[in-house]
C-alpha cells in the first residue's frame, strides 16, 4: 500500500506542477529512473545529518561513496525538470492565444509570471534564469510528494486499526454526500470535503502522531534567546522533533498516545484552534508550510475515496515500524488486504 501512495503522490505532484505525468502508477508498475533518483537523494541527505559534515563534504569533494551517488541522482533528476522547463518556455513561445486552464500548471504561471514582470528589474536576472525555476519545481516536487504519500500512509493504517473511528469516518461521509452516494468508484467534491469535520479531525490526529518529517534542524543567524529563556549563540544548530512534541504528556495530556480525534472537535461539533506551535508538523511562523492546504485537500480527498469504497485490512504479524529516513515512511511498508465495500 505504501509503494501505491507514493507512486501516487509523485505522480499528482508532476502533474500539478510540472504538467508531466511520469505515469509511475500504471499496471505495471514500472521503474522510473528520476522517481529512483529522488529515493537515492533523500538517503543521503539523511546521512548528511548524521556524519560529521568534514566527512561527508571530504566525500563530495572527491567525489566517492554516497556523495557520488547524490551527484548521480541530482544529475537525473535535474534532467527531467530542465527538459519541462525548456518544453514549457517553446510552448508559450509559439503560442499566440491564452493557455488553456487544463494546460495549466505550477511551472506555466511561474514562468508567465516571469515574463509578464520583466520590468521588475531587481529580481529579474535571477527570476528569469532557468536555475530559479528549476528550485522552485524541485523544492515543491519534494515538499508535495512524499510527505503526502507518508501522511497517507499512517493515517489508513491507523484508520484501518480503530474501527470505531473508520465507522464514524463512514457515517460523516454518509450524512454529507450529495445525491445517492452509492456510485460506483465514488470520490468527493470540494464542497463535500470541506464538511467533513471528523475526517478531518483524524487527519490532523494521525499527524500529530506521525508526522511526515520527524525531525528539523536550524540555524541560528545571530545571538538569540529561545522562548525556554535559553540562550544561543550564532551558528548554532538547533534540532526539534515534531514526532516527539506530538507525544509529549504535558503538550496534549495523559491520552497523548492515544489515536483521538475528538481532541480536534469542540463540543458544538466544529473543528478546534490548535496553536501551530502546539501542532508543528506544518511548521510555524515564518516558515510554515505555504502548501499545508492543498496537502491537506490532497490527502483527505484519497483518505475519504479509499475509505468509502474500500475496506482495508492489516495483514496479521507484519510489523509496522518508521523507518530511519529524512521522511517517515514505514520501514517494512504497509501490507493489507483490499476489500471492496458492499455499500453501506
Amino acid at each position: 500500500m505504501q509503494d501505491v501512495l507514493k507512486r501516487f503522490a509523485f505522480d499528482f505532484v508532476c502533474l500539478l506542477m510540472l504538467g508531466f505525468d511520469p505515469n509511475s502508477l500504471s499496471i505495471e508498475f514500472p521503474r522510473v529512473p528520476y522517481k529512483q533518483a529522488y529515493y537515492d537523494m533523500e538517503e543521503v541527505a539523511l546521512q548528511r545529518h548524521l556524519k560529521p559534515q568534514r566527512f561527508w563534504k571530504l566525500q563530495k569533494w572527491l567525489q566517492i561513496g554516497e556523495e557520488r551517488k547524490m551527484k548521480n541522482g541530482s544529475e537525473i533528476f535535474d534532467r527531467l525538470l530542465y527538459q519541462c522547463i525548456s518544453r514549457k518556455k517553446e510552448l508559450l513561445n509559439r503560442r499566440k492565444t491564452p493557455m488553456d486552464r487544463d494546460d495549466f500548471d505550477f511551472l506555466t504561471f511561474m514562468l508567465v509570471e516571469d515574463h509578464n514582470n520583466q520590468e521588475e528589474r531587481e529580481m529579474s536576472a535571477f527570476k528569469k534564469s532557468e536555475k530559479y525555476a528549476r528550485d522552485m519545481a524541485f523544492n515543491l516536487l519534494s515538499a508535495g510528494s512524499e510527505t503526502v504519500s507518508s501522511g497517507l500512509t499512517w493515517f489508513l493504517w491507523l484508520v484501518a486499526t480503530h474501527p470505531l473511528i473508520e465507522k464514524s469516518i463512514l457515517e460523516e461521509m454518509k450524512t454529507n454526500l450529495n445525491g445517492d452516494g452509492d456510485g460506483k468508484g465514488r470520490h468527493f467534491s470540494f464542497e463535500e470535503l470541506s464538511k467533513l469535520n471528523y475526517l478531518h479531525a483524524a487527519m490532523c490526529e494521525s499527524l500529530r502522531l506521525y508526522p511526515p518529517v520527524p525531525f528539523e534542524h536550524t540555524v541560528s543567524v545571530g545571538s538569540d534567546t529561545l522562548p525556554s529563556g535559553h540562550q544561543i549563540g550564532k551558528n548554532t544548530r538547533v534540532i526539534y522533533s515534531p514526532y516527539s512534541m506530538g507525544r509529549m504528556e504535558e503538550i496534549w495530556g495523559g491520552d497523548c498516545l492515544e489515536f483521538k480525534p475528538e481532541r480536534w472537535i469542540s463540543n458544538k461539533g466544529e473543528l478546534g484552534d490548535v496553536s501551530p506551535y502546539k501542532f508543528t508538523a506544518f511548521n510555524a511562523g515564518p516558515r510554515a508550510c505555504i502548501g499545508k492546504e492543498l496537502a491537506m485537500v490532497e490527502m483527505k480527498a484519497v483518505g475519504a475515496a479509499v475509505i468509502w469504497n474500500y475496506s482495508l485490512q492489516v495483514v496479521e504479524n507484519h510489523p509496522i515500524l518508521p523507518s530511519n529516513s529524512i521522511v517517515l515512511h514505514m520501514k517494512h511498508g504497509l501490507k493489507v488486504r483490499v476489500l471492496k465495500r458492499s455499500h453501506l
